[in-house]
């Protein structure tokens, strides 16, 4: 759990969201405080760095997931019907294959 809210293991990408936004936030506040010295600013950045990378991670990471179970569903569909129609008059494949088969 973090923080009480999320459960980190069981939500999808969270996990990783959180990695990456608090890398992003070290990055961000280092890079700003050693450029400005200005520690309540850098803190700052630093907040708004870990919100937006974590949010920006963690839509990505869901945005590729759905997409994958729209590809796998079209699929099992896919396979569903060439299982159902195999060797039957309306296969597909039956008929490309005796307008090729031809003539030995």
């Amino acid at each position: 759990m973090l923080l009480g809210i999320l459960d980190i293991q069981n939500t999808p990408c969270a996990r990783g969201a959180v990695l990456h936004g608090s890398a992003a936030s070290i990055l961000v506040d280092v890079g700003h405080f050693l450029a400005t010295s200005r520690v309540k600013r850098s803190f700052n950045f630093a907040v708004g760095g870990f919100m937006l990378t974590t949010l920006g991670s963690w839509f990505y990471c869901r945005y590729n997931n759905a997409k994958l179970r729209m590809q796998q569903k079209l699929i099992q569909g896919g396979l569903k019907n060439k299982v159902m129609y195999e060797g039957t008059s309306l296969d597909p494949t039956g008929k490309q294959n005796s307008s090729q088969g031809g003539g030995s």
